[in-house]
């Protein structure tokens, strides 16, 4: 979808003003092919637009004649607001979420006459080819580091994929590559993969190395060294270094790896269930 099709889409951002709707404004608001209409609520959201010079827009008048509308709100909150709002919404309108976890927890909403679209930012890699200090240090993406993004069309026509693509393209730009999946599999990959099981690992590795400071390796060592070999340790096995583990490290692996994980963990993690216990935690806390 070229630019020029795209000329002054109406979208309605909500939470505009928060943590993530900030970040959304500012890669949308100097676009001159959007007409963005900035819903906020909170007195520190609307003070957040201010300093950028943005003035929001009532929610009725923001959603009236909203071609897109941008959910980027806590997750705890997308099912109360969005059976207010998607009643009101024209027909063809495209509600764009940022997690998978609402529409694959069935908390929002469907109208057969609206497009379902969700988009999330799979951050800056690990290994990448960024030069600038900013860059190297934009943590999380869509400033100054290039980042991937996952894509799902959750419900609506075929052709309403490549505008929602577009969208969440500038949202979360700068992006490399844009990866289409369903929102079941995107919800396998968080909070599952990337949340339940990832970030508890690298917590781990955290309370392991302060049990390490805490027997009397200075923290500064004990920090150098671990972080180093966490990477070389990816580097092995997502197979970028082109060469193996060493015998001793193979061996430390099949004797440790027992002790530290239960048998299932995986179905514990992965399975339908287990996932659906999952999300539902998120959306309903």
């Amino acid at each position: 979808m070229t630019n020029s099709s795209l000329s002054k889409l109406k979208v309605a951002l909500m939470g505009a003003g928060g943590k993530m709707g900030c970040r959304i404004t500012d890669n949308l608001k100097d676009l001159p092919y959007y007409d963005v209409h900035y819903v906020e609520v909170s007195s520190e959201g609307q003070a957040r637009l201010a300093e950028r010079g943005l003035v929001p827009t009532p929610q009725n008048d923001a959603l009236s004649d909203a071609e897109v509308v941008v959910l980027a709100l806590p997750d705890r909150l997308i099912g109360r607001v969005t059976e207010a709002v998607v009643p009101t919404l024209k027909a063809g309108t495209m509600v764009l979420g940022l997690d998978p976890a609402a529409a694959h927890a069935g908390v929002i909403p469907l109208r057969p006459d609206l497009s379902y679209f969700v988009a999330h930012p799979c951050h800056p890699p690990l290994f990448n080819d960024e030069v600038s200090d900013e860059a190297r240090t934009d943590w999380f993406g869509g400033v100054y580091a290039k980042q991937h993004i996952v894509c799902a069309l959750h419900s609506g026509p075929e052709t309403d994929y490549a505008k929602g693509e577009k969208v969440a393209r500038d949202l979360y730009a700068p992006v490399m590559e844009s990866y289409r999946v369903t929102v079941a599999q995107m919800a396998l990959l968080e909070p599952a993969l990337a949340e339940t099981f990832a970030a508890t690992l690298v917590t781990a590795m955290k309370e392991a190395l302060d049990e390490t400071v805490k027997r009397g390796v200075p923290e500064a060592a004990a920090r150098a060294f671990l972080l180093g070999h966490i990477r070389i340790e990816l580097a092995i096995v997502f197979g970028y270094a082109g060469f193996p583990f060493s015998d001793g490290a193979k061996l430390a692996i099949a004797e440790a790896y027992d002790k530290i994980f239960k048998p299932d963990w995986k179905e514990n993690v992965l399975d339908a269930e287990a996932l659906e216990r999952s999300v539902a935690q998120i959306t309903r806390a």
